[in-house]
């Protein structure tokens, strides 16, 4: 029978052979180095990071930043690339300056005009020989240059004075990328993080896989990698670009949490049957899934859309944001539901991706915040229908007409 090319559909990325090597590589790297003993030994400790991990990461994996293009000194991917490490990355929870370092640095440094200072520092994370972390302050994943509480002084080389509260990995970075303002307006700097008049005070927080702390500066040596015209533009790519691989890693410690309820299910044995047996674990199963699925579309049409620059890439982040934090909190809870007394307990792994659920929640803005900015985009730019008002005997007027 001939086919019908009536309907054809024409997707808007499939994975590609490379991607999904790519997968099967970060996934076996994972397994190796991010186990749940690693993992808890990691959280632990001071920097909650293991420097010859992260340095495999970049110089043998070379996954610390595959959207850079060759000309900047990266593999010359795209974002499409970084999204599928990420999403395995984030499915084993794995410890280390990914949020600062790979989902906001540098993508704002591949933004920035090239400078020796830019090039230096982009290198020198893209290899892992160094971290970063990006201290800006963010509305619902917004920049609002009113907020930044931090001042520098007249050059490219200046003094930074002022203190941004609640940075994601500013503890153990090595170099801090820094919104302040200065006689020209905000322009953004890079500051060493070990340099006099940097002070990081450590947060008590609940995820302690994900580690924040308050940056005070004091007279702290700054140099700048983005001028006036350019900083709102370069904040403002890495907060989108942040968005997006946050929505992907979601996805990816969802689909761990489901794999691990499905295998339970298949195992504990209740009354004599397996618990997945029953009709009430089957349906929570399946609404897992349901969730897990829309959640993965909306984070991989947000990476499409910016990969691509489609005009829509704004709402399509918003979107894959409320969605996949509302989907990850969900499967989190369902997963601990699905095993009873042990997923509440210590010693297992439910609650380390509950609590990264509920983090990863609040991060670059809370699904209730992207929800409303999706309203915005959609409603506020929509042509406005027009409708005629009905009259005292019932019939409508043409002259009079209300909005809707």
């Amino acid at each position: 029978m001939a086919e019908s090319s009536e309907f054809t559909f024409t997707p808007e990325f499939q994975f590609t052979a490379e991607q999904r090597h790519l997968r099967e590589a970060v996934r076996k790297f994972c397994a190796e180095n991010f186990d749940e003993q690693s993992v808890r030994r990691l959280m632990e400790s001071q920097t909650r990071v293991d420097p010859a991990v992260w340095s495999r990461l970049g110089s043998e994996l070379g996954v610390l930043g595959l959207e850079v293009s060759t000309d900047d000194g990266g593999p010359g991917g795209s974002l499409v690339d970084q999204a599928v490490a990420v999403e395995e990355l984030g499915a084993c929870l794995a410890c280390g300056p990914l949020f600062g370092t790979v989902y906001l640095a540098i993508p704002a440094l591949a933004a920035c005009p090239s400078s020796e200072v830019r090039d230096s520092l982009l290198t020198s994370l893209l290899d892992g020989e160094r971290t970063a972390a990006f201290v800006v302050v963010d509305r619902a994943g917004l920049f609002d240059a009113d907020d930044v509480a931090v001042t520098a002084g007249a050059g490219r080389d200046c003094a930074l004075t002022g203190t941004t509260h609640r940075v994601v990995d500013a503890g153990a970075a090595d170099y801090l990328l820094v919104a302040a303002r200065g006689p020209d307006g905000v322009c953004l700097y890079a500051v060493d993080a070990s340099a006099p008049g940097v002070e990081r005070e450590p947060l008590a927080t609940l995820d302690l896989t994900r580690p924040q702390a308050a940056v005070h500066f004091q007279d702290a040596g700054g140099r700048r990698i983005a001028g006036p015209d350019d900083t709102a533009g370069v904040i403002a790519h890495a907060l989108r670009a942040g968005s997006a691989l946050l929505a992907v890693e979601q996805v990816g410690a969802s689909q761990h949490l489901l794999d691990l309820a499905v295998e339970y299910a298949k195992t504990r044995m209740q009354f004599g049957r397996h618990i997945g047996s029953f009709q009430a674990v089957k349906h929570r199963l399946a609404d897992m899934l349901v969730d897990l699925e829309h959640a993965r579309s909306t984070a991989y049409h947000a990476v499409w859309a910016l990969a691509e620059e489609s005009p829509e890439s704004d709402l399509a982040v918003s979107i894959a944001q409320a969605t996949c934090s509302a989907a990850f909190s969900r499967i989190a809870a369902d997963t601990i539901q699905v095993h009873g007394g042990i997923g509440f307990t210590w010693e297992h792994q439910a609650h380390l991706y509950f609590k990264r659920a509920a983090t990863d929640a609040v991060l670059l803005g809370s699904a209730e915040q992207h929800r409303c900015r999706v309203a915005e985009l959609v409603l506020d730019t929509a042509p406005v229908a027009r409708q005629p008002v009905p009259v005292a005997d019932g019939k409508p007027s043409p002259d009079h007409s209300i909005h809707r």
